[in-house]
């Protein structure tokens, strides 16, 4: 299966690279081009035990690759995970900011059907208001928006029975 993941920060990383180890052909995707040049260069920006070895065994085999170009991250992919920052409001509030942008670019790129899963942490209702906001303005009517939120342990997300290596996506 070909992934693209948008956003390269804790939880979009360390499931790209996951499934990259389970043989499945993932292209993430970053507007940072410091974050991206140091994950090719092997780097992690954080700390995750194993994630390192993941990483590098996926740039190796050539099933995770990481690039700022959005249209060559969603060429041919099935599946489309939206992974980018939901930082709070001071009052508490979820910031969708980077969630909208990424929504609104995603709608003006994708030129084939796919199912498009929000691993960002989100208010209830918002998948809802994304599968509307991709049919209003997304050429491509076979998109269906699912939830699938995270719920990584730092410190174990990468190789604990009951992470993400547990996974099975056939």
């Amino acid at each position: 299966m070909k992934v693209c993941i948008i956003g390269v920060g804790y939880v979009g990383l360390t499931t790209a690279a996951v499934l990259a180890d389970m043989g499945h052909q993932v292209t993430c995707v970053d507007k940072d081009a410091h974050k991206l040049a140091e994950l090719r260069a092997g780097r992690i920006p954080f700390y995750e035990p194993g994630l390192d070895e993941l990483v590098a065994r996926g740039r190796a085999n050539g099933r995770l690759t990481f690039t700022a170009d959005l249209p060559n991250g969603l060429a041919e992919a099935s599946v489309v995970m939206i992974a980018v920052g939901t930082p709070a409001f001071p009052d508490g509030r979820c910031n969708l900011t980077y969630v909208w942008q990424a929504v609104d670019e995603l709608a003006q790129t994708l030129t084939h059907p796919a199912t498009v899963i929000v691993k960002s942490t989100v208010p209830p209702g918002t998948t809802a208001q994304i599968q509307r906001a991709m049919a209003e303005t997304s050429r491509i009517r076979a998109v269906h928006v699912v939830a699938n939120p995270e719920f990584l342990r730092e410190g174990s997300a990468s190789r604990t029975p009951g992470g993400l290596t547990a996974l099975s996506w056939a």
